[in-house]
Formats: structure tokens, C-alpha cells, sequence
């Protein structure tokens, strides 16, 4: 396994920690340090090390801004009560992280290493670590082409790194319904193509769908399948979970979507319940009509930023329909504080989830 070289930021460079830490912005402040490392096809993975938090220069033909070869995690380290560091199925994003760059041609990163290179700038980083209660450290591993050339072809050296920013709630309406906008407009992604790898084209395709739902009022993007665009697929940063009849629901991995980790661990959590769960397709007038003879009972989005989103309202060819009232339901408010308190130590952990950071 490569050693991990490491240089500190200088005291007088360090980067000002946010004063207030219950009103933090998704992804706008970076901890003072960053894990970085280099590929060539003759060399493979070299040149591991944590540096200061620092630009990354780039050739003009670097491959990555012509053909698209990039892929990205998203993880979070909690802070318990006790001081005690955690990570949440880390594992699971190491091993996504390696599906995306092989769907891309890209090398792959062993998992104990990936895991070690993240402990190591958690341990020299851990002051970043919010404490506030619903607060966390979002990790965004990437990884991209950086071979100067022009030519459509897998490219022979990448960058692979890891940047770290404190984070509060990804809504600012917090643990509230959201208003999601369905489109049969626009499309994410087709069977077959890249829609189960986390990899940076398909954020920049949901874009403008995602646009056109803010203007009108709304959090997200519903997309639907791109041949028949009447089965419903994700949420633009979610999946998506239906509670009907008393049935947990959620469409299946067939290859247009990606497979949340956040995703298992509620299917996981609801068999150990007991409740009834089916990955299956489900069209938007099944969801739809439910909601009109009152069958669809509540409806949730899932992801690691958001953790459990719940869905107040649909917006599906300009006409709205609220879902439960526009109240909380009772399943995403289980699912959620189920899995913020594993995060946190503060539940019991059945799976084995929970990662401890010793710093």
C-alpha cells in the first residue's frame, strides 16, 4: 500500500472555521487540507500525499474538459456527543466510487486505501468537524483525466483527491416536505448509458430541467425514464421511496439509476421492521392516482447530503398534488431519525454501519 506523504498548512495560512455553525452553507467553506494523488499507465497509482488545500492546475487539452472522464463520491464524518468520530458505510461509497471509474474507462482506487488516505485527512483535519447537533463534514472524493491530448480515447493519467467542507442541513427548509417538479420534458439518463455511475455528466444533464423547476417554485427534479418517460426513475440528488398501502416502494437498479447508499440502508432497515418493500417499476400515473384516492400515503427522497427527504408535493403537467397533507409522514420520520442516530451514535448499530475514526 503507498505511503501517504504528509505537509501541514503553515499557522499564519490556515483557513478562518466558520463562527456559526448552525447557519453553515452546503459546500461553500473547504478545511485547510486536501489528500491527493497521481496516476500515469506506466507508473499506476503514485505521489500520495495531504497537502494544503490548494488549486489544481490544469494543460488546456486536458482530457477531462473534452471527453467528460470524471467521477466523484459524497460521504460525511459525524461528530458524537462524546467527541467520538464516525463514517457511515464507507465502504459502500468506495466501492460505487470504483463501479463509476470502471463504467469510465477509469483505473480503479483500491478500497483500504481509499479508506486510509480519508482517516489520515480526517486525523490532520478533525477541528473541522462540526459539533452542533445535525451538522457534519461532507467528503467529496473526485477523480478525473488530467493526459493533455485531443482524441476520443480512455486517457492515461488521472488525479484522484479528496476535499472535505463542514455542512449543515442540505435544505434550508431543513427536515420539512419539499415541493418536487415532475418533467416528461427533459431526461437524465438511458438504460445502458452512465446512469448508475456518479459521474460529473450526468449533474451537468439534470441542470436545466433543474432550473426550470426552481423558477417555478420547486426544490427538485423528478425525471422519469427516458424511452416511455412514464415510469418514475430518481430525484435529481435522490432516490426516490413511495409508501403505498402500507408497502414501501422504490423503482429498481435496472441501470439508469444510481444506487444510493442511503437507498439500502432504508430497504435494509424496513425488512428488519417488518414493512413490506418492492423494487419496482412504478409509473407517475400509478403515483399520481394514488395520491388522488388517498393510497399513497407519503413519499421520500434518500441521500447522503439530505439523508431522508420527505415530499410534500408533486408538480406533474402543471397541476400540483399534496401528498399527505404536505405533512411530515410517519415512515421518513422513522427511516430518519433511525439512521441520523446510528450516524451519531446515538442508536444501537445491528449492521455493523458505523466506521469510528480514531483520532
Amino acid at each position: 500500500m503507498l505511503e501517504i506523504s504528509v505537509q501541514l498548512v503553515d499557522e499564519a495560512s490556515k483557513r478562518p472555521k466558520p463562527e456559526d455553525e448552525n447557519n453553515l452553507v452546503f459546500g461553500t467553506v473547504f478545511s485547510d487540507h486536501m489528500f491527493v494523488m497521481n496516476y500515469a499507465e506506466d507508473k499506476g497509482w503514485h505521489d500520495a500525499r495531504i497537502v494544503p488545500y490548494q488549486d489544481i492546475v490544469l494543460d488546456p487539452a486536458a482530457m477531462i474538459l473534452h471527453y467528460g472522464q470524471g467521477i466523484f463520491e459524497g460521504l460525511k464524518a459525524y461528530r458524537c456527543a462524546d467527541g467520538r468520530i464516525h463514517l457511515f458505510r464507507p465502504e459502500k461509497n468506495c466501492e460505487r466510487f470504483n463501479r463509476s471509474a470502471k463504467r469510465l474507462c477509469m483505473p480503479e482506487v483500491d478500497p483500504d486505501f481509499q479508506i486510509k488516505a480519508l482517516e489520515q485527512l480526517l486525523r490532520i483535519d478533525a477541528d473541522w468537524i462540526p459539533r452542533s447537533k445535525g451538522t457534519s463534514l461532507y467528503i467529496r472524493p473526485t477523480m478525473f483525466a488530467t493526459e493533455p491530448a485531443l482524441g476520443v480515447r480512455p486517457a492515461k493519467e488521472y488525479i484522484y483527491y479528496i476535499i472535505t467542507s463542514p455542512v449543515g442541513p442540505y435544505y434550508p427548509e431543513g427536515f420539512n416536505p419539499v415541493k418536487i417538479y415532475v418533467t416528461d420534458e427533459f431526461v437524465r439518463a438511458v438504460r445502458g448509458g452512465v446512469g448508475e455511475a456518479k459521474t460529473v455528466g450526468n449533474y451537468a444533464a439534470s441542470l436545466y430541467a433543474a432550473e426550470i423547476a426552481k423558477k417555478k417554485g420547486y426544490t427538485q427534479v423528478l425525471w422519469l425514464d427516458a424511452v416511455e418517460r412514464k415510469y418514475v426513475e430518481e430525484v435529481g440528488t435522490m432516490n426516490i421511496f413511495f409508501r403505498v398501502d402500507d408497502e414501501l416502494i422504490t423503482p429498481p437498479l435496472t441501470g439508469s439509476i444510481l444506487p444510493g447508499v442511503t437507498r439500502d440502508s432504508v430497504i435494509q432497515l424496513a425488512k428488519q421492521w417488518g414493512v413490506r418493500v418492492k423494487e419496482r417499476p412504478i409509473t407517475i400515473d400509478e403515483v399520481i392516482q394514488g395520491i388522488k384516492d388517498g393510497r399513497l400515503q407519503e413519499c421520500f427522497g434518500t441521500g447522503t447530503a439530505a439523508v431522508i427527504s420527505p415530499v410534500g408535493e408533486l408538480c406533474y403537467k402543471d397541476e400540483n398534488y399534496v401528498i399527505n397533507d404536505g405533512k411530515v409522514g410517519e415512515w421518513s420520520k422513522r427511516f430518519y431519525d433511525e439512521i441520523v442516530g446510528i450516524q451519531y451514535g446515538e442508536k444501537d448499530d445491528p449492521f455493523g454501519w458505523i466506521r469510528e475514526v480514531k483520532v
